[in-house]
């Protein structure tokens, strides 16, 4: 048995969400007055998207974290064209955001390939510019992970995610009976019949006031926003983070997760979402679960059990709510039907929309 404390103060581990980078383009060539030569263009640096590769080992392999593209080469009698400079290609994470040292936003990584040039090599020198170059571009910029997954699991800590991820997929995370035990994300993939495979990201327990930070807040909020449903997971009897925080019912705590949602980012909380009742397996669950479900048709007759800075302006309506135990296996395959079902039905829509934009766009062509 691992004792608590081995816990209470584990890090963050090595999992790296994010990198500070300095890139600069490789400075132009001279260029040749006496003939009207040009310099070659100094190499650019680009950031290009690869499944084998993560931020971790980017800090690990360059720890000076510093990219430069190659100089322009000068013009000569032998070649009045410079040769254009090396370029740099940092390979990184499919799943990044690009942003420069002010916040503003380069780009996406969204699928292997996909690449964005973050530091443009300098102008060799030509009789525009007196035939001398110019230097790169010099920047600090910021990579950050966002998780693709197909559904993301959310819950307060210790509502029985990782034994759910678990019960769903090939994943294997930690699990214990304490909270906080899963410090960094994992993803596992629902395997059907068919060969289809849904991936599905377990992030680590909210606990109230994520939206400002607390705990892990911000690390792990963002995860979600690049998931294309969620899963709303709640202890059937409730829970009790600590002996000084409040009790929370199951429908307290899909309320609080909702608001948690709205404060951080409020188009978060317009996500599809259908809620798993875990712990199907404890005494009086089944009333507990009857409660839930009087309480979900009309939320706001119970709002009064929530603090008033922690009621949702928009109470989440659930696609489906699907009672199961991740330890006994009760309701695990019904649920994977329910997933399936919820994703299918987004694709459908979203194919249709593509047909009626390329329809549309043809009978324009045709008018």
């Amino acid at each position: 048995m691992v004792h608590i404390s081995r816990i209470c103060f584990r890090k963050y581990g090595n999992f790296v969400d994010n990198l500070r980078l300095y890139v600069r383009g490789g400075s132009g060539g001279m260029g040749l007055p006496r003939l009207g030569g040009q310099g070659g263009s100094g190499g650019d640096v680009w950031i290009v998207a690869t499944k084998s590769m993560t931020l971790k080992r980017i800090k690990d392999k360059y720890p000076q974290k510093r990219f430069v593209g190659g100089a322009g080469g000068n013009s000569s009698v032998q070649a009045l064209k410079g040769q254009k400079g090396k370029d740099i290609e940092v390979l990184a994470p499919v799943g990044i955001t690009v942003t420069s040292d002010n916040g503003r936003r380069v780009g996406d990584l969204n699928v292997e390939g996909d690449r964005v040039m973050v530091a443009k090599g300098g102008s060799g020198g030509s009789l525009y510019s007196e035939f001398q170059p110019s230097k790169g571009q010099a920047k600090h910029i910021r990579l950050d992970l966002k998780l693709i997954a197909d559904l993301g699991l959310l819950g307060f800590p210790n509502a029985g995610k990782s034994s759910l991820l678990t019960a769903l997929s090939n994943a294997t995370p930690q699990i214990a009976s304490y909270a906080f035990t899963t410090l960094r994300p994992e993803i596992g993939k629902v395997m059907y019949p068919d060969y289809k495979q849904i991936s599905v990201a377990d992030l680590p327990g909210l606990i109230e006031g994520a939206h400002l930070n607390k705990g892990m807040g911000h690390k792990f909020l963002k995860h979600v926003e690049r998931t294309k449903q969620l899963l709303f997971v709640v202890d059937v009897c409730g829970f009790q983070l600590a002996t000084k925080t409040p009790f929370r019912s199951a429908f307290e705590a899909v309320q609080l997760l909702t608001k948690e949602l709205e404060l951080y980012k409020e188009e978060l909380a317009s996500k599809p979402a259908m809620l798993v009742v875990n712990k199907m397996d404890l005494p009086d669950a089944e009333d507990k679960l009857a409660e839930l479900k009087e309480q979900l048709k009309k939320p706001e007759e119970f709002s009064d059990l929530l603090p008033d800075d922690m009621i949702p302006n928009n109470y989440m309506t659930f696609r489906h709510v699907v009672p199961v135990s991740a330890i006994t296996g009760f309701g695990i395959d019904h649920l994977k039907t329910c997933i399936r079902l919820s994703l299918d039905e987004d694709a459908t829509v979203e194919t249709s929309a593509i047909h009626q934009k390329k329809l549309q766009s043809l009978r324009y062509q045709l008018t």
